[in-house]
């Protein structure tokens, strides 16, 4: 989170770079490892750090294709994205009814 706190403020710390670009891995690759809890570490690991490659080359060409490339809200984009990737996990557990309800 500090990295996308860092980027969005517009920090000249020399942090920013390292800790937005682990922003950038982390946030989606956490959303999607959440979802696909049916697969095995190593195989969730890795579909999770593939989404999140996709995730940001996809935040990046739509940016280009519509000529508004911007550090601010590319690291915006992937965390919007990231958050709507996380919203259904805690609605299907409520759904499957593994979390009984109080």
């Amino acid at each position: 989170m500090a990295g996308a706190v860092l980027a969005l403020l517009g920090s000249t710390s020399p942090l920013r770079a390292p800790f937005t670009l682990f922003f950038l891995l982390a946030a989606p690759a956490a959303a999607i490892g959440a979802a696909l809890r049916g697969l095995d570490p190593y195989g969730r690991a890795l579909a999770a750090l593939a989404g999140s490659i996709t995730v940001n080359m996809l935040v990046a060409q739509v940016m280009l294709a519509v000529h508004r490339w911007s550090v601010r809200g590319g690291v915006a984009a992937v965390a919007a994205l990231s958050l709507l990737l996380l919203l259904p996990v805690p609605l299907r557990a409520r759904i499957s009814g593994k979390h009984p309800q109080k």
